[in-house]
């Protein structure tokens, strides 16, 4: 009897110790120490930095790419991407209805509630950041909930947070692409913080990857703006040159969240800018003119962006050139600069290369982006994967992937779409 209750004290211990064990290693204090552990341990055996991904040849088809209709239809929010057959229609043209005025020299916003980031959760927690400065009650858990409803997901895109805020608060926001520090400078001077999509290094992990900060000061005697960056800290110094060469990595891609009573005085700072069709070309420019002077790795982002909003104007072939174009040129970055994650964040060369029939090329891209994350968590690749697997006629794969894709992001409309065109219900047992 002794024996046994001895016996049946040690598992009680033993099971007390696994309890606090799976509590203590799925909790977010420790999920990004398990994230890194595992990807130190996949990398040392395949370094990413070493990969180089070279478009196929001779493996153009048909293009699928429908007719383009002008319709004229002006608004303020960017249409996210969305992946069917049927591009949106461009925007017209107004002219602006109010003289820029001078700037102050400086300006600061009080008021945001700052908050360093969960384990893999720097978009949700950037944007609670925004949305607090409108009085906005919450925290990076709310958005998260709905942007990640898989922790591990490696991304959430611009567009995605543009479409939380004007469906689950009673803020709006719009996105858009090709910014200048002046732009930031005059949003602030506003009383408007503004979201930006960059680059970034640091400690804490290995190489260049993609991260989001709050422009909320700036001050052009010190040449600097003021950040909250839910990584290193609230009030954060940037200066000028460091956050153009940072954020060319995205396209110069903001977000600005604002209230309803706002909104016209959003319309006209950013005037032009306000339309699809004339933000894209002017993105589209800028980029072409950046490819002609820059080098490096800054030539592989310019002719990245070059490509990315040749998609957005629905010039694939365009587009698919500038992407080869940046690929050729991405394997003459040292590796230790190379910015290898690039692919958990956009989505344009896989739109480029599909639309351009090059199906193969999107299959090898998605293949070698999922090979380089830490694991497999990124619903955009299996998206398109599956699309270039069934337009060569492998469905089996396709559904497979497309399965993949959902359980990676549960809800995630497009698969869902995909998968009840091969008469499968997404929801169904």
């Amino acid at each position: 009897m002794q024996r046994t209750i001895q016996y049946l004290a040690v598992a009680v211990f033993v099971m007390g110790l696994i309890a606090a064990a799976l509590l203590l290693f799925t909790s977010d204090a420790v999920g990004w120490r398990l994230e890194a552990l595992r990807a130190q341990v996949k990398y040392a055996f395949n370094p990413p930095e070493q990969d180089v991904f070279v478009p196929a040849q001779g493996t153009i088809l048909p293009s699928t790419t429908p007719a383009f209709t002008r319709t004229p239809t002006p608004t303020i929010a960017l249409t996210p991407p969305v992946p069917t057959n049927t591009p949106a229609a461009p925007t017209a043209m107004p002219s602006p209805t109010i003289a820029p005025t001078p700037l102050p020299p400086s300006a600061m916003l009080t008021g945001i509630l700052h908050q360093y980031q969960m384990w893999n959760n720097c978009g949700p927690a950037n944007l609670a950041m925004a949305l607090s400065f409108w009085g906005w009650k919450g925290d990076q858990r709310n958005p998260a909930a709905v942007l990640k409803p898989n922790q591990r997901d490696k991304n959430v895109m611009p567009y995605e947070m543009e479409a939380y805020v004007e469906e689950q608060t009673d803020l709006e926001a719009v996105v858009r692409v090709g910014g200048d520090l002046q732009t930031l400078k005059t949003f602030v001077a506003e009383g408007m913080p503004v979201i930006v999509e960059k680059g970034f290094e640091g400690v804490g992990f290995d190489g260049w990857m993609g991260h989001y900060q709050v422009v909320s000061g700036y001050d052009d005697v010190k040449g600097l703006f003021y950040v909250q960056d839910s990584y290193k800290g609230p009030d954060l110094e940037i200066p000028y040159e460091d956050m153009l060469s940072n954020w060319r990595a995205f396209n110069y891609t903001y977000l600005v969240v604002y209230p309803q009573d706002k909104r016209e005085r959003v319309l006209n700072t950013l005037s032009l800018q306000a339309y699809d069709n004339f933000n894209n070309h002017a993105a589209e420019q800028k980029a072409t003119q950046e490819t002609a002077s820059l080098s490096g790795r800054d030539l592989f982002f310019a002719l990245f962006n070059q490509g990315v909003n040749r998609v957005a104007l629905q010039d694939y072939t365009g587009a698919a050139t500038a992407f080869d174009a940046a690929f050729a040129n991405y394997e003459q970055i040292p590796q230790a600069q190379r910015p290898w994650r690039m692919m958990w964040y956009q989505t344009a060369p896989y739109y480029a290369y599909y639309y351009t029939g090059r199906y193969i090329d999107v299959i090898n891209l998605a293949t070698q982006t999922l090979d380089a994350s830490s694991e497999p968590i990124l619903e955009e690749s299996f998206y398109w994967r599956a699309r270039a697997l069934n337009a060569l006629g492998d469905s089996e794969a396709a559904i497979d992937d497309l399965q993949q894709c959902l359980e990676v992001h549960p809800g995630f409309t497009p698969c869902e779409d995909e998968l009840r065109k091969h008469g499968i219900d997404p929801n169904a047992g």
